[in-house]
């Protein structure tokens, strides 16, 4: 078994976030884990992806090859348009919806969601900024990506909310709530 996963977005997204919780889930269940990450700008705007590759045996590289990702998990459409050459023939995209604009020449959003449209792909659209802020933190957008691709990352939600609480029981009661919440929110939002 091998699970390969990018996730994409922007820097301030929280990408590296989904990364620790999934690859802490990989980590209690004693799997392989490879992670390789791209940081564009070191403040918030710049590109940020990140390689995971999941496996009950060794893993020899960290980098997906183009053509073996099982999923693409971005937090903005042009990110995972970016990504497109990575996905395998039978993979899967989730994406948030809202555009994270941060360059002036940034494609009209409709052009950019029809064209993720137009790939044949599966494609799961997410409306992550609406869903947080009925979880009540916008800044649960991840939690909610989380949620939405759960039945695709490898792990029971048991496993993955354990994980989401273990990364943010430091942070108190309150804020491991709302972020269970909003797993619990993508979830149900990614079957309807």
């Amino acid at each position: 078994m091998i699970n390969n996963i990018i996730l994409a977005g922007v820097g301030g997204q929280g990408i590296l976030t989904i990364a620790a919780i999934i690859d802490y889930a990989a980590m209690k269940k004693n799997l392989f884990i490879k992670q390789a990450e791209v940081h564009g700008m070191s403040q918030r705007g710049g590109a940020v992806e990140s390689h995971l590759r999941i496996s009950d045996q060794e893993i020899f590289s960290d980098l997906i090859p183009q053509g073996e990702a099982n999923l693409i998990l971005s937090l903005e459409p042009m990110e995972a348009l970016r990504y497109m050459p990575f996905l395998a023939e039978n993979g899967v995209i989730i994406t948030a919806t809202k555009p994270f604009i941060n360059i002036s020449n940034y494609p009209d959003h409709q052009e950019v969601l029809q064209s993720l449209k137009n790939t044949g792909k599966k494609i799961i659209f997410i409306d992550a900024d609406e869903i947080a802020r009925e979880a009540g933190n916008i800044k649960a957008e991840n939690i909610v990506m989380i949620g939405a691709a759960a039945n695709y990352i490898g792990f029971s939600n048991d496993e993955i909310k354990d994980s989401i609480t273990e990364m943010f029981k430091s942070k108190g009661d309150a804020i491991v709530d709302v972020n269970l919440k909003a797993f619990e929110m993508g979830y149900i939002k990614s079957k309807s």
